[in-house]
């Protein structure tokens, strides 16, 4: 197999480019690319069955155009050269990692600008607007006698820029002054599809690699609803770029980015309605958890419907108009807008994947085996494109992760155990290890308990007694294996109980080794105690 670089004179446009390329579809071709802005072809073949005379004479085919030159294009087996095809989290965890180790990188990015979901229209705007409508609740419900406070939103659209103002400066801090001036790092903003398992276009521009890693995220799925489409639906995206606080909201979808959404603009003012398919909010949750939540949601005027099968979106007078059946029985909800978060699908599309022996999972994400490559050795994914655990911190994880894999001698499995994950809704929602039905399918023999923050004196003292605290743990080894949590600062504990789980300690072991000294501030010291269901003991120690 040999690559050649044909210098060409007489193409005028793009379509001599794509004429050319045609002419060159014959036997023994196995990769090509010509190029009108570069006034090149580039072309790998086979030399057994062509040769290079015989590929200028195709060029040459049409009177037109002329080959003034050409030159094979000799690799160094010895260089490393990884391509990334994406620009998000996992694609600079990836970049720091490949760099770390000498390798040169190219970066190519599209879609959203650099740094991916999370700065652009995830975490950064989610977690700052979230925080806003915050203030305005707390201001609002106050729990303390002797004081007087009160918000409300006078200006949205100023909020909404600050919001704006955050993200572009987060972007530059933690994404574009990163690789700015990063040596032997090349970054091409363009869609990319790859032309074999070492070769990857953009732009009209074939770049070799040795290695590959797609890292290109997902992006809201939207449902197969009748009318959705005909009308001025959002997703997290557009919805965090209003200018103007609707109103009225309909929220489709009852899992974590509904949520979140769902109170951050009731709470900034908005009447919200929330119209869940299954017969909870949180269906992947244990139904306690999903409970818990749901009664504080609706305290604050959100209204949850369970049990959709939703018919039909429409618009009537301004208004978005969703007919649903409500456990079989039709309902007409009514608002200014309407927000789809009904869960995220891979970004696969056009970009060749099966093509080249690439192989998908049947919700399009890419498949991958423990060390995080794809079914061809040298291509790795990582993030939210292999549609498992879409969090900001695992899709960093696996970019270091795969470059480790790809490019040392010494492999490391992608270990997702001790996971832990927050809703930041209001209480929170957090976990890590195994539910009840988790340690069933794993045939465990658990036992659970569960403490109420009204127990809590720390959560007493702050007069905010709302969720509970459950720990599983094994009966066989009494090693606590999992934890959910329903409260206002559940992610602060939960990081405690992750470290527990992590290094197998025991209820017992904790026991012994904390109570001496007993605060709510060390939450993971909660799990020394709860089994031993005693509430008075609760009541006086964890503090």
């Amino acid at each position: 197999m040999k690559t050649y670089e044909f210098k060409i004179i007489g193409m005028t446009c793009e379509h001599c480019a794509v004429a050319i390329s045609k002419s060159l579809d014959v036997g023994g071709v196995t990769d090509k690319n010509v190029s009108y802005a570069q006034a090149n072809a580039v072309v790998s073949f086979d030399e057994n069955i062509i040769d290079d005379v015989k590929i200028q004479q195709y060029i040459e085919k049409s009177n037109q155009y002329k080959v003034t030159g050409f030159k094979q294009v000799l690799h160094d087996a010895n260089k490393k050269h990884l391509v990334i095809i994406g620009g998000g989290s996992s694609a600079f965890a990836a970049t720091i990692a490949a760099r770390e180790r000498g390798i040169e990188v190219t970066m190519i990015n599209a879609g959203l600008p650099i740094g991916g979901t999370c700065v652009n229209v995830g975490c950064v705007p989610s977690k700052t607007l979230i925080r806003a409508a915050e203030t305005v609740f707390k201001a609002n419900t106050n729990p303390f006698n002797g004081m007087n406070s009160s918000a409300k939103v006078d200006n949205f659209e100023a909020i909404i820029k600050d919001k704006d103002d955050l993200v572009l400066d987060l972007r530059k801090q933690k994404y574009i002054d990163i690789i700015k001036d990063m040596s032997g790092f090349r970054f091409i903003k363009g869609r990319a599809s790859l032309i074999n398992s070492t070769s990857v276009k953009v732009n009209d521009e074939v770049i070799q690699a040795t290695h590959i890693i797609i890292a290109t995220g997902s992006k809201s799925m939207i449902p197969n609803i009748r009318g959705l489409r005909d009308v001025d639906y959002l997703t997290n995206i557009e919805a965090f770029e209003l200018k103007t606080l609707p109103s009225s909201i309909i929220i489709i979808g009852g899992s974590y980015i509904a949520l979140e959404i769902a109170q951050m603009f009731s709470r900034l003012g908005s009447r919200v309605t929330v119209l869940e398919r299954s017969s909870h909010i949180l269906s992947k949750q244990h139904k306690d958890i999903a409970d818990e939540l749901s009664k504080y949601l609706a305290q604050e005027g959100i209204n949850i419907v369970t049990n959709n099968d939703i018919q039909e979106v429409g618009k009537k007078d301004n208004k978005i108009i969703v007919t649903t059946l409500v456990d079989k029985k039709q309902k007409l909800y009514k608002a200014d807008k309407l927000i789809v978060a009904t869960g995220r699908q891979a970004n696969t599309q056009d970009m060749n994947l099966e093509q080249i022996g690439v192989r998908l999972n049947k919700n399009s994400s890419i498949r991958t085996n423990k060390y995080l490559q794809t079914s061809i050795d040298n291509i790795y994914a990582v993030g939210d494109v292999t549609g498992q655990n879409m969090f900001v911190y695992t899709a960093a994880y696996e970019g270091k992760l795969a470059v480790g894999n790809a490019f040392d001698d010494i492999k490391t499995v992608a270990d997702y155990d001790v996971l832990p994950w927050v809703i930041f809704t209001d209480p929170q929602v957090a976990g890590v290890g195994l539910d009840e039905i988790q340690a069933k399918e794993k045939k465990i023999d658990y036992e659970t308990a569960l403490l109420p923050l009204s127990y809590i004196p720390k959560a007493i003292a702050a007069r905010d007694t709302r969720g509970f605290i459950k720990l599983l743990k094994n009966k066989a080894d009494d090693k606590l294996i999992g934890a959910r949590i329903v409260a206002p600062e559940g992610s602060e504990l939960l990081m405690q109980i992750s470290q527990a789980i992590k290094f197998g300690i025991t209820v017992s072991e904790l026991k012994d080794m904390l109570y001496p000294y007993l605060t709510m501030s060390e939450g993971i010291k909660l799990a020394a105690i709860t089994f031993s269901k005693d509430v008075k003991e609760l009541s006086c120690c964890a503090t």
